[in-house]
């Protein structure tokens, strides 16, 4: 319904009730796993207060609170063997000298502080989330790897710089099967765009990087990078656009690299890649000051290259 109210200026989200959860939260009404699996006479009761501000907002919706509730009262048990502190679990584990994985659940620019926002999630899925979602102090931070493809894309609405909107995106999307998870749209695809990789290790402070779906590439007599966001007036942006105005506005730079034009997907060592696809790498290496530790070149894990 408050996608429905924003007509034309819709922001392509998922629907699944994302962004009216984290509105609850930052309202404190909303209610916690805790609560859930603890009293249920007073989950019950925060449940209706909710379902009440909602009626109040949206006169057309139509709860049935009882039917609600005996859902809830269900859930509660079937996710009860799951829920833990998680705070007190993850400090046992590095004080056992585990090591935990955290994976970053959405794009870097759909954080929601910086991101290109309102084009974004409702969370941080920057490297600030790990310790505002995990209770992990900064210092307990190892590896920050960041994740790339070889080419950009995008799902939803908002400024997409190096967009193709043309074969070139044809392309890229048809041989990356470029779909949305969850909205079932077609992704847009463009160029890679180092100014956004580079705002995004500004942000993260990436330790490695990872380059995924080099093969998407294979076919391609020649390949563009983004280098630089130019202003109207052909002056270089020394920044990344802080406003969706500025960034729908600037003019693109690129470099012009040679393709490879064969098949890499059955590659598993960096030095037997074509020299054209090593040099792609290391030209995206050189630019944001990053080591590349792995390429993938298909779907399955045996298709990752390990680099060193």
């Amino acid at each position: 319904m408050q996608e429905a109210e924003k007509g034309g200026k819709s922001l392509g989200t998922t629907k699944k009730g994302i962004g009216p959860a984290y509105s609850s939260k930052a309202t404190r009404n909303g209610i916690r796993v805790g609560e859930l699996l603890g009293d249920f006479n007073l989950f019950s009761d925060k449940f209706k207060s909710i379902v009440a501000t909602h009626v109040r907002l949206f006169p057309s919706i139509n709860v049935d609170v009882e039917a609600e509730l005996a859902r809830y009262k269900d859930y509660a048990e079937k996710v009860r063997p799951y829920v833990k502190d998680t705070i007190c679990f993850l400090h046992t584990a590095l004080r056992n000298g585990k090591t935990i994985l955290v994976e970053g659940a959405n794009a870097a620019m759909l954080d929601i502080d910086f991101g290109t926002y309102p084009y974004v999630t409702s969370s941080n899925c920057s490297i600030g989330g790990v310790l505002t979602g995990l209770g992990l102090p900064p210092q307990t931070i190892g590896e920050v790897i960041g994740v790339v493809k070889a080419y950009t894309t995008r799902v939803g609405d908002g400024p997409f710089p190096t967009e193709q909107l043309n074969d070139i995106g044809d392309l890229l999307q048809t041989r990356g099967f470029e779909i949305g998870v969850t909205t079932k749209r077609k992704r847009r695809c463009g160029w890679l765009d180092i100014p956004l990789l580079k705002y995004t290790s500004l942000v993260n402070g990436y330790t490695c990087i990872c380059i995924t779906k080099l093969d998407i590439l294979d076919t391609l007599p020649e390949i563009k990078v983004a280098v630089a966001y130019k202003k109207p007036n052909g002056e270089k942006l020394d920044h990344f656009p802080g406003t969706i105005a500025e960034l729908g506005a600037i003019e693109v730079e690129y470099a012009v690299l040679p393709g490879w034009q064969t098949s890499t997907e059955h590659i598993r060592n960096f030095k037997e890649l074509p020299e054209n696809a090593q040099n792609y790498v290391r030209f995206l290496e050189s630019e944001l000051s990053v080591p590349v530790r792995w390429v993938g070149v298909g779907k399955g894990r045996e298709s990752i290259i390990n680099v060193h």
